[in-house]
């Protein structure tokens, strides 16, 4: 693994690198089967086993193209891999439906991904239905109480992180050198939108982490809950953190964990220092009408 410079394009094999050796068995979740090769092939799905126990993967193909919807290659997820993704999720619940949730599988999302597919067809026929179902899916999972574990090993930008990766309990990235990337859009852009100066938002950048791509500022923003230096820390941090996940879910910790807990973990960070003030603001509105339009709930 020593010879590993990068898994840009590779979710294939980062899964091998995360689970059980030939464990991971593709298009099977609990009872659901993806049969047809032609449905979104640019999302990779199944089960695989992490020290003996089920999990599910929902990964990106790198190397895949949707024939059906050209501007869907390369990792983007378009509106098909979004609903196969989504329905690999369901699959999941439903298959721990009855069990404890010291039981119920972890998901691990293997995230390397450029953006959303929004092509005119997508457009048409409803991609942001298909990202909105996969991201109520992960709400619903975590819910429920599975551990739901996200590891960008290349790319999570824009839309389709918000969906393939955002909603995780925890967020886990390789280290920046190995071409990992993480962000809205790049300063290049930003600046071609705002016609800002490059300089003065790299400037900005340096005290104002939102502004900045990359892993590292994201962990300051609380996004990333810990950056993985090397590869071969990969497999024993992502066991790391689906436990701890498991033990905040039967302690009853939900609110330490997905985007709630994020923003949390950024404050503590530095990287958020006006969310909580955000936050606090809002609640005191809430509660200030809280009677009137919710009555019983002050």
């Amino acid at each position: 693994m020593n010879s590993i410079s990068t898994l840009l394009g590779q979710g294939r094999r980062a899964v091998d690198l995360i689970c059980d050796t030939d464990s991971f068995k593709e298009n099977v979740v609990g009872e659901k089967s993806f049969d047809d090769p032609t449905f979104g092939p640019g999302a990779i799905v199944g089960t695989a086993q992490l020290e003996g126990a089920d999990v599910t993967i929902v990964a990106n193909d790198g190397e895949a193209m949707n024939e059906k919807f050209p501007v869907v290659y390369a990792g983007v997820i378009g509106m098909e891999e979004a609903y196969k993704m989504a329905q690999a999720v369901y699959a999941s619940i439903k298959a721990d439906k009855e069990k404890p949730v010291a039981e119920k599988r972890p998901l691990i999302l293997i995230v390397d991904t450029p953006g959303n597919g929004p092509g005119k067809l997508e457009e048409i026929f409803g991609m942001n239905k298909a990202t909105g179902a996969y991201q109520l899916a992960l709400a619903e999972a975590r819910i429920v109480g599975h551990p739901v574990l996200a590891v960008v090993v290349g790319r999570a930008i824009s839309g389709a992180f918000v969906c393939h990766g955002m909603h995780a309990d925890q967020i886990l990235a390789l280290d920046a050198k190995f071409g990992t990337m993480i962000h809205v859009m790049p300063i290049t852009s930003i600046s071609r939108i705002t016609n800002l100066d490059i300089e003065m938002l790299e400037e900005l950048a340096k005290g104002n982490p939102v502004f900045a791509p990359g892993p590292t500022y994201y962990h300051r923003l609380g996004g990333v809950e810990e950056i993985i230096p090397s590869i071969e820390e990969m497999r024993p941090l992502v066991i790391k953190h689906v436990a701890e996940i498991r033990e905040r879910k039967e302690r009853g910790e939900y609110d330490t964990l997905g985007p709630w807990g994020r923003g949390h973990l950024g404050a503590e960070r530095g990287g958020r220092v006006v969310w909580p003030k955000v936050v606090a603001m809002v609640q005191e509105q809430v509660d200030a009408v809280a009677d009137k339009y919710m009555p019983g709930a002050a």
